[in-house]
């Protein structure tokens, strides 16, 4: 727009001098952006300028101003004009209609939409505490026409107004913003969106501005204003695009909007328009966040200092190493060093996820900016955090979000970046490709008692569309991708090629059960040569369900679901005949030698304590671990081997008065320790240490005067593990009786604070069918929570059960054991004292 154009319009306040200048300066060639914005509204101030003066001339107590959108000078190609025409009262009635229509009929004229009022300041301010909506564009409020005096006293007051009334207005004015994605939807993962009105949108943008201005919270200023601008942006594209005054980004103008803009086309576009609605969205859940952690503060009346407690309430309390709960967030401990510790950004983020809290805003942006990188591949914990992450369920999105919004899981899965924002062009799905795979993780967590690697489903449901981001197949391309992932999670060869296999065929099954003959032989080999094995059949089907679930209603019905599980059936029938049988005890280290013979000469408990070096990602991930076919190494922490005598030394008690299993699991829970792995089998006595006669690893049962041997893997929930002695007085304590185990556990739980957390899957112990000649095999999978092995352990012991072996294994949040037990004599138990059994042990856990 020229000067000549400015000047025509303010001299000329006539419509058709506006509407040409109008018309000139949106039809040249520069693209949507604030500075047209700016040049729009600077046109039609010019010329509602003109048109007041023209009807009113210079009265004091009389002013036009604009409100809203206009009120802020963002003035799209239609958009409305929000005007108020103020007055003090002093002017008569008649003269102020006549001032108003002058004004109001050019507009109309022009074809333009008009929002507009004549009121006085007495009169807005009533209005604005019946209609939140009317007050927030009050607080837009800008001068236009007339007596500044009046426009700025309306500003004062309204500003005055809103700040004084902020903490009973803003809850309702997040009931509106939430009532209203709850009817728009959410921006990001729209393929048709509102611009204005979807979660993440403008409207959103401006309660942001709102709360801002009542100065009770702010919201996260970094990026907000070019996400802003970049919705603005792609609104004004669309209003010349279409011609008219529309805000839903269709399908069928995406390409247009997108050419307007400069953009490569339409995908590029809805990129765009989610990486700046994501900006938005996470900005408000960060700002009601802290509006609502004012306003409780505020609510909270002083007592009386004879009435509060004697002991001050936990102002931090730990979480993880590093990581602590405060105001209803998760954040860094004092003592926390992030530039140090590089696992400590994921641990934060499950640490986070399992108590069901968000990640404080402040943790985020500090361990972004100071957190090293990862070594490539990763360290176990890092590996095993991610997969307590995954397995959080619902509450690990916000968590998600919250490392998104700061670029730092594309810092952790660099791959991650071709699938961001990405749109997926099929009525069917729901989320972006990226959001996608997060809701089939958030699924998968809820079906992980179906199978016995929980870690394996979970990392496959986060990674099975990730060829999305690649040409060609997207399953082809996802399987070379994922091989590259793993080895960066540091998966071993095994678990790589199982991920791999789960991402190449992740649609096998359904596709299978929908498209192909399922009584035809051929069909269902097919699938068994793809598929290879019952661990890797289990996990594809659970993964099946995940994806359609994450997909959308109208992916997954209860009739795919039956011919998906008949499907699987005819495979596993095929597959049978690869039966899971009792694992083979390796030798005893020289180290367990040595604990047995001292065990066996004492005839009392002796234990070892160490750290123990991570082994290589390939070292051990080609073994099938001890009855949970876990092929990983065993994840970073503090060995404890424990040798100790099947019968106490004599003049003790005959027999100890709890069993060797919840005894241990119960001083290590005491103690805090989490378990990670177990090992429990037994040793034969050994004749001497000079390597002539070696020890022979056997099972607990064979003979009761050998010496049980515990191999567990621990960590410390936070802190540094307790010293050997202490963990030894105290087993020896809980062994002979002294120590009540049980009393204790309930003291700290009850002493513990009290969190939401995480709605887990219900815990899962099956009788395993054909899994051993020599025991009956109890599987559990559960979650794990402190004190799991010990409750396990006391139900084993409550029906009167030998432990044979046992073989523990966490896997990220759950825990997958299998207990080898026999009778009294020695025998695998009979089918209905071993349903019994498993009944017994689940009941315990559900309790």
């Amino acid at each position: 727009m020229t000067n000549t154009d400015v000047r025509t319009a303010a001299e000329d306040p006539g419509p058709g001098a506006y509407a040409a200048a109008r018309l000139s300066l949106l039809q040249r060639g520069a693209r949507p952006g604030p500075p047209r914005r700016k040049a729009l509204a600077a046109l039609t101030d010019d010329w509602l300028n003109g048109l007041f003066t023209a009807a009113a001339g210079s009265p004091r107590g009389l002013a036009l101003v604009a409100v809203g959108g206009y009120g802020r000078g963002e003035l799209s190609p239609r958009s409305d004009l929000d005007l108020l025409l103020l007055h003090d009262g002093s002017t008569p009635a008649a003269a102020i209609a006549r001032v108003a229509d002058r004004i109001w009929y050019p507009v109309w004229d022009l074809g333009l939409d008009l929002d507009h009022s004549v009121r006085t300041l007495a009169e807005t301010r009533r209005t604005a505490d019946d209609d939140l909506r009317a007050q927030l564009g009050l607080l837009d409020a800008r001068h236009l026409a007339g007596d500044r005096g009046t426009t700025a006293t309306l500003r004062t007051t309204v500003l005055a107004d809103w700040r004084n009334q902020a903490p009973a207005r803003l809850p309702r004015l997040r009931e509106l913003c939430e009532e209203r994605a709850a009817r728009a939807g959410e921006l990001p993962y729209l393929l048709e969106p509102d611009l204005k009105e979807a979660r993440g949108g403008l409207r959103d943008a401006t309660a942001l501005r709102a709360v801002a201005a009542s100065w009770l919270a702010d919201a996260p200023r970094e990026g907000l204003d070019d996400a802003r601008r970049r919705l603005l942006d792609v609104r004004d594209a669309l209003h010349l695009t279409t011609g008219r005054a529309t805000d839903r980004l269709a399908l069928q103008e995406q390409d247009q909007v997108a050419t307007a803009l400069g953009l490569l086309d339409a995908d590029t576009l809805l990129r765009q328009v989610y990486e700046a609605a994501r900006t938005l969205s996470y900005a408000a859940d960060v700002t009601w966040r802290e509006v609502g952690r004012v306003l409780r503060s505020r609510s909270v009346r002083p007592r009386p200092r004879a009435l509060l407690p004697s002991r001050r309430p936990v102002d931090r309390a730990p979480l993880a190493e590093g990581v602590v709960e405060q105001d209803g967030e998760a954040g860094l401990a004092r003592t926390a060093r992030p530039e140090r510790d590089p696992v400590l950004t994921l641990r934060a983020a499950a640490a986070a996820a399992q108590a069901g809290l968000p990640l404080s805003p402040h943790t985020v942006r500090r361990l972004a900016a100071t957190a090293p990188p990862l070594p490539t591949p990763w360290p176990a914990e890092a590996r095993d955090q991610f997969v307590i992450l995954l397995g959080a369920g619902r509450a690990a999105v916000p968590v998600w979000e919250a490392l998104e919004a700061e670029g730092l899981v594309s810092r952790l899965l660099p791959d991650w970046e071709r699938v961001r924002c990405r749109p997926q062009r099929n009525a069917v799905h729901t989320w972006t490709v990226d959001r996608h795979l997060v809701e089939t993780a958030v699924h998968a967590a809820s079906l992980t008692r179906r199978v016995s690697r929980p870690d394996l489903l979970l990392v496959a449901a986060l990674l099975h569309d990730i060829g999305k981001g690649w040409p060609g197949d997207h399953s082809v391309a996802g399987e070379v991708v994922t091989r590259d992932v793993a080895a960066r999670l540091g998966f071993g060869r095994h678990d790589t090629a199982v991920l791999a296999t789960l991402v190449r065929h992740h649609l096998l099954l359904v596709e299978t059960a929908t498209r192909r003959d399922l009584d035809d032989p051929a069909t269902v080999r097919a699938v068994a040569e793809a598929v290879g094995s019952h661990a890797i059949l289990e996990l594809l089907h659970a993964l099946t369900e995940a994806d359609a679930l994450a997909t959308g209603p109208a992916a997954w019905s209860a009739w795919r679901d039956s011919l998906v599980t008949g499907l699987v059936g005819r495979v596993g029938a095929v597959l049978a005949g690869q039966g899971e049988q009792e694992p083979g005890a390796p030798a005893p280290t020289a180290e367990q030698e040595r604990l047995a013979f001292e065990a066996h000469r004492t005839r009392g408990p002796v234990l070892t304590l160490h750290a123990r070096a991570e082994a290589l990602a390939d070292g051990g991930a080609d073994d099938t671990a001890s009855g949970t076919d876990t092929g990983q190494e065993p994840p970073l922490g503090v060995e404890l081997v424990l040798a100790l005598p099947a019968r106490p030394a004599q003049g003790a008690q005959e027999s100890y008065a709890m069993g060797v299993l919840p005894a241990v699991a119960g001083v290590l829970a005491l103690h805090r320790l989490t378990v990670r792995a177990a090992e429990l089998g037994g040793v034969s006595p050994p004749r001497g240490l000079d390597g002539a006669a070696r020890t022979a690893r056997t099972t607990v049962a064979d003979d009761p005067s050998r010496v049980l041997l515990l191999n567990w893997r621990v960590a410390a929930e936070y802190g540094s593990p307790p010293q050997a002695d202490r963990l030894r007085a105290d087993l020896v304590r809980a062994l002979d009786g002294s120590l009540d185990l049980r009393a204790r556990l309930a003291e700290r739980d009850a002493a513990s604070p009290r969190r939401r957390g995480i709605t887990a899957p219900q815990p899962r112990v099956r009788v395993a069918p054909a899994a051993s000649r020599h025991a009956t095999v109890i599987e559990v999978r559960a979650q794990d929570t402190p004190g799991l092995l010990h409750r396990i352990g006391l139900a084993l012991e409550a029906d009167g059960v030998r432990v044979r072996s046992a073989h523990v294994s966490t896997l990220g949040a759950n825990a997958v054991d299998a207990f080898y037990v026999t009778d009294a004599t020695g025998r695998p138990l009979g089918e209905e004292a071993a349903g019994r059994v498993a009944k017994g042990v689940e009941e315990a856990l559900r309790g």
